[in-house]
């Protein structure tokens, strides 16, 4: 019957290996992002825990310590599994063993029973290498289409969630058991039928080695793809370009290496040169295309780096290589080293963003200071530099390939299939992305206008909140609210884009303005229409911040200018790091922003003007008293501290650090501050008269 159906054990090999690098892609992503989420709130427990002080809220879920820290050593556990693979790796019937651990661990990541959701994907990702070390070995032609499809289909969730992965809720638990179930049949069904089929002898495309380079390339590989160019929000953030354009063009760029016609091609192109220098050639071109696009901006930089993707994808034919009789496989061995790599990447990326928080250490420790401190605060702006780093590493095996072109062609009824199946997903996330029509407020006579710093989407114990963030900004009933601390596709954010995803939860447009690698900054979410946004950074020795402008119409006639900041935080001093130094960072920032609007307004007259955010100093110090001076309102002044506190924060006395200062404004009823422990810092909100 299956034989009639035209289907093959090649066809449920590729099945099977398309579903299990779906769950694998899924669980890595979400495996960094919860390491770094559950590690930092289980600092910030281990800190309270050791001064005896309670959480601020009995809302606040605390990480255990030590559950935390048996997550992690399970997780290094799972990384080493492939290992394994050097004695078991002769028995086929393991890759059956492989299969089960991805589909149970990708299930439990739902349920959150048995295991943690953290261990449950460092089940899936250790699995998935067991699974690799194998796939690797006896179907080695089948590996580009494992990462191929896992990284599609990741793009296509996140572009139905709106840049969040929906398989990761609960809810949607059923539909995970029942590709599970799928998958395990498949599975059986391809492992049968392919036993029962005669062996093609050595050597054959079906049989491969991954070497010493292709584990160092895969670590580079992942890491670029999950860090940017597999994230259409990421390159939305460095080429400053739109978000719903990228995604269909994007997700053709990861699949079109699937098109036989499309690979033939570019192997007699590549087959003009010396197999010296091809390697390198196709290194250089793709780093060249990142570099054009993260530096420059628009339409022409977004296609650099859609066409980067396309090239780094093209990368993973060149993995492998084919297996001889007398070849020792240490697949399982290079396939860990793989993951040393990509965790090293992925510590460099962190930094590039945390170099600000880097504190010298003590007791035993200190020898440490002169070496790691200055290292640690030295990815400041690298992060261009790291992710060059990682596509180098990712095109190390073709430099190290000379002999042969892995990129083979196919039938043209494959080629038409193919480009028939690129067409149709490009065009189905064309439509999932599409952005929801904004129902905009005009004829305004009020408006509500709040500030909230989300604290990178986290609440005080850096669990993830994006679901109590949206509830509180509806709960607040505001028109525009000015967002600080926003992440827009960090590794460690789950490579979420939280400001577009909090719009088109709450059916806002908005504006991001990006101060740190493209991915990280300020925003302003509004339903009044936006006529007009653009920013400047600001310049400090703390973490990069800047100064972002909108401009609404509430009115059609009528205009405010709104500015939207954060000031570098007044942090424990510590070695060079002084409070005095830090006051003259905050004090030369909210220069340059005096600046900034002086320069935007020429003839010295502003009109209808705002400026809010996080200023990270209290009202009655002198660089908040400055505002006053040069004529802002403040509408929370005379407001006791228990009612207009914006920060509070367990084992920190509360205080106002936000604020919403008011130019030729009025302000009307209905000045409060939300008590949400969403994030550490809690929303305030005021009514302002438009006219």
């Amino acid at each position: 019957m299956l034989k009639r159906l035209r289907l093959t054990p090649q066809t449920f090999m590729l099945l099977e290996a398309g579903l299990i690098g779906i769950f694998f892609i899924q669980a890595l992503r979400f495996l960094v992002g919860m390491l770094y989420t559950r590690t930092a709130g289980a600092s910030v427990a281990v800190a309270l825990q050791t001064l005896n002080i309670a959480p601020v809220s009995p809302e606040l879920v605390v990480p255990d310590p030590a559950l935390v820290s048996s997550e992690i050593t399970f997780t290094v556990i799972m990384l080493g599994l492939p290992l394994l693979t050097l004695i078991l790796g002769r028995v086929r019937l393991f890759i059956l063993v492989g299969v089960l651990m991805v589909v149970v661990g990708r299930v439990l990541m739902n349920l959150n029973s048995v295991l943690t959701p953290t261990a449950s994907a460092a089940l899936v990702v250790g699995g998935g290498l067991f699974y690799l070390a194998y796939l690797i070995r006896y179907r080695a032609n089948l590996l580009p289409y494992f990462f191929v499809i896992g990284l599609s289909v990741d793009q296509l969730y996140r572009a139905a969630g709106n840049t969040l992965d929906l398989s990761w809720s609960s809810s949607y638990a059923p539909v995970q058991i029942g590709l599970g179930i799928a998958t395990i049949v498949i599975a059986l069904i391809a492992f049968i039928w392919d036993s029962r089929q005669p062996r093609p002898e050595m050597p054959h495309p079906r049989y491969g080695l991954l070497p010493f380079w292709g584990g160092i390339g895969l670590g580079g590989l992942l890491f670029v793809e999950l860090a940017l160019l597999a994230l259409p929000n990421a390159i939305a953030g460095r080429a400053d370009y739109d978000y719903t354009i990228l995604v269909p063009f994007l997700l053709a760029a990861t699949l079109l290496p699937t098109v036989p016609a499309i690979r033939n091609r570019f192997r007699a192109l590549l087959g003009t040169f010396d197999g010296s220098v091809r390697g390198w050639l196709w290194m250089l071109i793709v780093i060249l295309l990142i570099v054009f696009g993260t530096r420059f901006q628009g339409v022409i930089a977004g296609a650099a780096l859609v066409a980067a993707q396309f090239g780094v994808t093209m990368m993973c034919w060149w993995l492998t290589r084919p297996r001889a009789q007398k070849d020792r496989s240490f697949n399982g061995l290079w396939l860990s080293l793989s993951m040393v790599i990509f965790a090293l990447l992925v510590v460099f990326d962190l930094f590039t963003y945390e170099y600000a928080y880097v504190r010298s250490f003590s007791g035993n420790l200190a020898f440490l200071n002169d070496i790691i401190v200055p290292l640690l605060s030295g990815f400041r702006g690298l992060g261009l530099v790291v992710i060059v780093f990682g596509t180098f590493l990712a095109a190390l095996p073709m430099t190290q390939t000379r002999r042969r072109i892995p990129w083979t062609s196919g039938s043209g009824a494959m080629t038409i299939f193919t480009l028939i199946v690129v067409l149709g997903v490009s065009l189905g996330a064309a439509y999932l992305a599409r952005p929801p029509v904004v129902q905009s407020a005009s004829g305004l006579e009020t408006m509500r206008i709040g500030t909230y710093n989300i604290h990178g989407g986290t609440d005080e114990f850096f669990n993830p909140s994006l679901d109590r963030l949206a509830s509180t900004i509806f709960e607040s009933g505001a028109d525009v609210v000015l967002l600080q601390e926003v992440e827009g596709g960090r590794l460690s954010s789950f490579g979420v884009d939280q400001s577009l995803w909090l719009a088109r939860r709450l059916g806002m447009d908005r504006r991001f303005f990006p101060t740190n690698e493209g991915t990280r900054g300020l925003a302003v979410l509004s339903r009044v229409p936006i006529a007009f946004d653009d920013g400047e950074l600001l310049t400090g020795t703390g973490e990069q911040t800047g100064l972002q402008r909108v401009q609404i119409l509430p009115e059609p006639d009528t205009l405010i200018e709104v500015y939207n900041t954060w000031l570098g935080y007044l942090l424990e001093p510590t070695g060079d790091l002084t409070l005095e130094a830090q006051e003259q960072d905050q004090q030369q920032q909210l220069n340059q922003i005096f600046q900034i609007i002086a320069d935007q307004h020429p003839n010295g007259v502003l009109g209808r003007t705002v400026v809010g955010g996080t200023f990270n100093n209290v009202p009655d110090s002198p660089l908040m008293q400055q505002m006053e001076a040069v004529g802002f309102s403040d509408p929370f002044a005379g407001l006791p501290l228990e009612l207009s506190a914006t920060l509070v924060r367990s084992g920190v006395p509360q205080a106002r650090l936000d604020y919403v200062w008011l130019r030729n404004l009025s302000p009307s009823e209905g000045v409060l501050v939300l008590d949400s422990s969403a994030s550490d810092h809690r929303l305030a909100v005021t009514g302002i008269l438009v006219e």
